[in-house]
């Protein structure tokens, strides 16, 4: 499997409806993580989006998975930016 690294931007304007959705990204994110899909994520301390590290066997597959996160299907995110990623050191190797 492939790591990307997701990029989420955030926009003030969208602040609301991302705190109505937020518990639902959570619930979603915890299950992926448990499932090993989702291999870390958090928001930005400064608001101004999100990382979000995953494993998919393809881009297609990697955004295909992340149109199932509830801030993409209620188009709370402003922006997504999706790039394979290759670990150097850490604790996600082979």
């Amino acid at each position: 499997m492939t790591i990307f690294a997701v990029h989420y931007t955030y926009e003030p304007a969208k602040a609301a409806l991302r705190d109505e959705h937020r518990p639902l990204h959570r619930e979603w994110l915890g299950k992926e993580f448990r499932a090993g899909n989702v291999l870390a994520c958090g928001p930005y301390p400064d608001g101004s989006g999100a990382l979000i590290l995953i494993q998919a066997a393809s881009l297609d597959a990697a955004e295909a998975f992340l149109a199932n996160d509830p801030f993409n299907a209620h188009r709370a995110v402003d922006g997504i930016r999706v790039v394979e990623w290759t670990e150097v050191f850490g604790p996600f190797g082979s």
